[in-house]
C-alpha cells in the first residue's frame, strides 16, 4: 500500500512539473527524444500547452523566413502517438483541443458523410441518389470505409486509418459532444465543391479552413512573443531602407519598422504579467509540494535537450558582466547604465531585443539556413552595437543614451548600414571584379557569365543574396576567396573565418561555417579590404 501511494505522488508531481514547463521546452523534448518516445509526456500538458506545442511541430516553412504550412503528416503521426498512449487518453486529450485544428486534419484523412443526405424525402420524386458513387467521388474506390456513429467514414489516404477508427470510436462513447462537432465539421469540408458562378479563385471549404487555422495561430504566437514571418519580413525589409542621413533623436520617432516592431511589443507587454497557461496550473496542496521544475528546465538544458532560454536576450542584458560580451563594449556599457540607473528603460531595452531576436529568426536566414536561437541573439546585439557606432560618428554616445532612445530605431541603422555597406557594396565590386576575370576554361567562363547575370538582375531588385548559389563557380578559382565571398554575400552579411584568414595571412586549414557577425565600422573596413584583394586571390 505505501509502494502504491508514493508511485500515486510521484506521478502527481511529473504531471504538475509537466503543466508548468513552458510550451517552447516541451516541444524541444519531442524534437530530442522523437515524438513517438513522448506520448504519455503530453498526455499530461495541460490543452493551451499542447496546443502551443502543435502550433510549433505541425507547422514548417519551404525556408527560412518563409510562411509556415500545416503538416499533414505530422498530424497523422501525432494521432497515432495519441492512440499509442490509449484510445480513452487520445480522446480526452483530443476533445480538449480546438475543433477547428482536429476538423482540419482529419478533413485530409478521412471524408465524411451523413447517410440521410443520400436518401430523397418523401416529397421527393427524385431517383435514389447512388451511395457509393457519391462517397467514392474525388478518391479510389479501393479506400476503406466504415460507419461509425451513424456517419459514413471514408479513407482518403490508407495510412493512420486504424488510429482515426480508434479515435473517433473513443470521442463517440466518452466524448459525444465532441464527437459531433467534429463529424460535423467534417462532413461540411467532405462536401466542398468549386464555385458555379466561376468565382474560381476563391479559396474551396478544406483550403479556407487550413487559412482559417494558420491565422489562428499566428495570432496564438503573437500572444506569445513570436513574430510571424510575414511580420519579420516586413520589418527586416523596412529596416535596410531606413535614411541615415535623417537618425531618429528619440524613442517618439518612428519608423515604418519602428511601427511593426511597436505592435509587437504593445502585445507582448500585455501578455507578459501572466502567460497563456497561468489559469490551468493545478493548486498544489501542502502534501503536495510545488515540483522541482526549474530543476528538471536545468537538467534538460545540461544534457542539451533544451537550448537555454536566457540565451534568447543579449546576454548583457542578463548579466551585464558576462565576459562573453566584452566584444560589443559600446552596448555593454549603455545597457549597464540604464540596468543600474534606469530600471524601466532596461526592461524595456531587454524586450526590444527579444523582438529582434525573433524577428531574425522568423524572417531572416544565416547561411542560407535558420537561425538558431543563440546565433539570432548574437545577431541582434551585433547589429545593434554596428547602429549606436553609426549613430554618432563623431564623438561618443552618453551612459544615458539608452534612457530615451530606443533598440530598434538602433537596430535599422546599424541594418541598414550593412545592407548599403556589406550587401550591396560587395555586389557591386563583385559585378565589377567578375567581368575582368579571364579564363580558357568553358565551364568556367559559362559559371562567371551566369553569376554575372543573376547577381545583376538580384543587386538591382534590393536582394543579392539570392544569387548566393551562383557563386560556387568562384571556388574553381580560389576556395578561401569564394567561402569568403558566401558568407558577405548573404541575408544577414556577416564576416566568415575564410575572409579573416586571408586578411591576417594564414594558410592553415579554415572551417567553411566559422564566422562572427559583423558588429563595428572596423570590420566593414575588413570587408571593403578583402573586396580590393579578390581581383588578385581569383587570378592565382
Amino acid at each position: 500500500m505505501p509502494t502504491h501511494r508514493n508511485a500515486t505522488h510521484v506521478r502527481s508531481s511529473i504531471a504538475q512539473a509537466v503543466t508548468q514547463l513552458p510550451p517552447e521546452t516541451l516541444h524541444q523534448i519531442v524534437k530530442h527524444c522523437g515524438i513517438e518516445a513522448c506520448g504519455d509526456l503530453l498526455t499530461l500538458a495541460t490543452p493551451s500547452q499542447l496546443t502551443a506545442v502543435l502550433d510549433l511541430d505541425l507547422w514548417h516553412g519551404a525556408h527560412p523566413g518563409a510562411d509556415a504550412h500545416f503538416d499533414v503528416d505530422r498530424f497523422g503521426t501525432w494521432l497515432e502517438v495519441l492512440v499509442d498512449a490509449g484510445d480513452d487518453v487520445a480522446a480526452r486529450t483530443v476533445a480538449a483541443l480546438d475543433a477547428s485544428l482536429t476538423i482540419a486534419g482529419l478533413s485530409r484523412y478521412v471524408r465524411i458523410f451523413d447517410p440521410g443526405t443520400f436518401e430523397p424525402t418523401a416529397q421527393s420524386d427524385d431517383e435514389p441518389m447512388d451511395r457509393h458513387e457519391m462517397m467514392h467521388a474525388g478518391t479510389s474506390r479501393d479506400m476503406p470505409e466504415c460507419e461509425i456513429g451513424g456517419y459514413l467514414v471514408r479513407a482518403r489516404r490508407a495510412d493512420t486509418w486504424d488510429a482515426i477508427l480508434a479515435l473517433l470510436a473513443a470521442l463517440d462513447t466518452n466524448h459525444a459532444d465532441d464527437f459531433h462537432a467534429i463529424m460535423q465539421g467534417c462532413r461540411r469540408l467532405s462536401h466542398s465543391r468549386p464555385e458555379v458562378d466561376g468565382l474560381d479563385d476563391l479559396l474551396q471549404a478544406p483550403e479556407q479552413s487550413l487559412h482559417d487555422l494558420a491565422v489562428d495561430r499566428e495570432h496564438r504566437h503573437a500572444e506569445r512573443g513570436f513574430v510571424t514571418p510575414a511580420d519579420a519580413r516586413a520589418f527586416l525589409e523596412a529596416a535596410r531602407h531606413v535614411d541615415l542621413a535623417v537618425t531618429p533623436a528619440t524613442t517618439s520617432d518612428v519608423s515604418a519598422a519602428a511601427m511593426l516592431a511597436g505592435a509587437w511589443l504593445h502585445v507582448a507587454d500585455g501578455t507578459a504579467a501572466g502567460g497563456p497557461d497561468a489559469r490551468q496550473v493545478p493548486t498544489q496542496g501542502a502534501d503536495h509540494p510545488p515540483a522541482p521544475v526549474d530543476t528538471i528546465v536545468g537538467q534538460l538544458i545540461n544534457a542539451g535537450v533544451v537550448p537555454d532560454r536566457q540565451r534568447r536576450l543579449l546576454r548583457a542584458a542578463a548579466d551585464v558582466d558576462d565576459t562573453a560580451t566584452n566584444d560589443l563594449p559600446l552596448l555593454k556599457r549603455l545597457m549597464t547604465h540604464v540596468r543600474h540607473r534606469v530600471p524601466a528603460a532596461f526592461e524595456a531595452r531587454s524586450h526590444e531585443l527579444v523582438f529582434l531576436t525573433n524577428a531574425l529568426m522568423a524572417g531572416c536566414a544565416v547561411q542560407s539556413r535558420p537561425f538558431t536561437p543563440q546565433e539570432a541573439s548574437e545577431a541582434a546585439a551585433s547589429v545593434c552595437h554596428l547602429g549606436l557606432e553609426c549613430w554618432s560618428p563623431r564623438g561618443p554616445l552618453p551612459d544615458a543614451f539608452l534612457a530615451d532612445h530606443d533598440l530598434i530605431a538602433v537596430f535599422e541603422v546599424g541594418w541598414s548600414v550593412l545592407h548599403r555597406d556589406v550587401s550591396l557594396f560587395v555586389a557591386d565590386r563583385l559585378l565589377a571584379v567578375v567581368d575582368e576575370i579571364h579564363t580558357r576554361d568553358v565551364d568556367t567562363r559559362r559559371g562567371l557569365g551566369e553569376l554575372a547575370r543573376r547577381l545583376a538582375t538580384d543587386r538591382r531588385a534590393g536582394t543579392p543574396w539570392l544569387a548566393r548559389g551562383a557563386t560556387d563557380v568562384l571556388a574553381t578559382l580560389d576556395v578561401t576567396a569564394w567561402m569568403a565571398v558566401r558568407g558577405l554575400l548573404d541575408e544577414c552579411p556577416i564576416l566568415p573565418a575564410a575572409l579573416t584568414a586571408i586578411l591576417e595571412r594564414r594558410i592553415r586549414s579554415v572551417s567553411p561555417t566559422a564566422f562572427r557577425f559583423i558588429s563595428t565600422r572596423a570590420q566593414i573596413g575588413d570587408v571593403r579590404v578583402f573586396m580590393r584583394a579578390l581581383p588578385r586571390l581569383l587570378a592565382g
